[in-house]
């Protein structure tokens, strides 16, 4: 599979994620916009189907990570065999997945004739969301590689979909869990939307969340390397989607 349709996915894969949180963010506080509760649960439910569906549908080509930690681990653990993604492959899936949650973005404003560009005021801060943000990101990597090391990839489109539809709801940041659709998510001044300012505290929470995850991995499953080629879900070689 060549490194452009690798990388082309993971920009389209994490674009349309993105539309989705962002897209039903809005739809949410048109269709109920006395009830904040309701808006969660119709923006989590969204997001979790569409993550489920975006996973089958690029995961042949890509391995469907939208996520830059994920690709990250993939390539940390990965070294001792080579099995994951190269320096250089991480490199394009990074700025494929920074770029396609941008877009992703202000397609969804766009969508619903708002500005295509519009920084969120919605400030995100404090102790207690950055350690949600830690909880959810480990939670999301340590089953993403479990899932690929004890060979039960073909669950991994329900799996993650209901683990980040759950933690929306279990954590005190909705569980952003992705340090590209955070980026994507200040370019939205929406219910999605998350300040600029607080981006850096997201994303550094999220990366220590990979951390943790990476010792995890390595204590309950140390012999990880030769799975790295199935996160999130096995690429299919170039033939047989020729």
């Amino acid at each position: 599979m060549s490194p452009a349709r690798r990388a082309s996915a993971e920009f389209t894969g994490t674009a349309l994620l993105t539309a989705a949180v962002v897209g039903s963010g809005i739809a949410a506080t048109q269709l109920s916009p006395h009830d904040v509760g309701l808006q969660l649960l119709e923006n989590a439910v969204a997001t979790a189907l569409a993550l489920g569906a975006l996973i089958l549908t690029f995961g042949p080509v890509s391995g469907a990570h939208f996520n830059p930690v994920v690709s990250a681990v993939d390539w940390w653990c990965a070294r001792p065999t080579r099995t994951g993604l190269t320096l250089r492959e991480l490199a394009a899936y990074v700025a494929a997945q920074i770029s396609g949650a941008i877009t992703g973005a202000i397609l969804a404003d766009v969508m619903f004739d708002r500005p295509a560009v519009a920084w969120s005021q919605t400030p995100r801060t404090g102790g207690n969301l950055w350690l949600a943000e830690i909880v959810a990101t480990s939670g999301l990597v340590l089953l993403v590689f479990a899932l690929a090391r004890s060979g039960r990839t073909s669950a991994a489109p329900a799996a993650v979909g209901a683990y980040i539809g759950a933690a929306y709801w279990f954590t005190a940041s909705t569980s952003f869990a992705n340090p590209a659709v955070t980026i994507g998510r200040a370019f939205t001044h929406t219910f999605a939307g998350i300040a600029p300012a607080s981006v850096p505290g997201f994303v550094v929470a999220q990366l220590v969340g990979a951390v943790v995850a990476v010792a995890g991995i390595r204590w309950w499953y140390p012999n990880i390397a030769p799975a790295a080629d199935a996160v999130t879900v096995p690429r299919l070689p170039a033939e047989e989607l020729s």
